[in-house]
């Protein structure tokens, strides 16, 4: 499947066989191919929590509107992020770049990032957000549907997965085989409405 067919073809489907299983080798490409991924100063933020314990998918579930896919999606992968990355061994992340390149990127990350606990949390957010895209479209090229859900409580799955407290939580990806079609699209809004040139008039 190319690229634009992955696009088009990728819906948030609900229903999913509960018997279907992914392989490990399924996983490990599908969380491979996540971590090409952006994000800024290269600093790999996101931390994909894989929920395979049934127990614990029934308890997310609890705390999850009851959303079916939770516990009969073949994978789900809460996103976090690591919101302190930015401090932790910075060097690491440009280990393989021109040792001039990686000091000047290294000495900025710092300054950029101290202080602003606001920028800290958005640069963490959407490096999650751009991973959970590559996953879903990942996905979709191997033939499986997917669906992103933020239809939980927040507070609730952070403490049943122990999260740490320099990370903040988002979506969680169902992904596996769908049982039933998606609704059809219920309205794209066109370019005209949401491309602006140069600026707001």
């Amino acid at each position: 499947m190319d690229t634009f067919e992955a696009i088009y073809k990728r819906r948030a489907v609900k229903h999913y066989d509960p018997d279907h299983r992914l392989s490990q080798d399924e996983i490990t490409r599908l969380l491979e191919a996540a971590i090409q991924s952006p994000t800024s100063f290269n600093i790999q933020h996101w931390r994909f929590v894989v929920i395979d314990d049934p127990e614990l998918r029934q308890r997310i579930r609890d705390a999850g509107n009851d959303q079916a896919q939770i516990t009969d999606a073949s994978l789900l992968i809460l996103m976090t992020a690591d919101v302190k990355a930015w401090q932790k061994d910075p060097g690491r992340y440009w280990q393989n770049a021109p040792k001039d390149v990686a000091e000047l990127l290294v000495n900025w990350m710092g300054p950029f990032h101290d202080g602003n606990e606001q920028l800290q949390r958005d640069e963490a957010q959407r490096s999650i957000g751009m991973a959970m895209q590559t996953l879903m479209l990942a996905a979709a090229a191997m033939g499986y549907e997917s669906c992103p859900m933020i239809g939980f409580d927040l507070d609730a799955v952070a403490k049943l997965i122990n999260l740490p407290e320099d990370h903040c939580i988002g979506p969680m990806v169902a992904i596996g085989r769908g049982t039933k079609d998606a609704w059809p699209k219920p309205g794209q809004l066109t370019l005209d409405e949401v491309i602006r040139k140069n600026g707001f008039a």
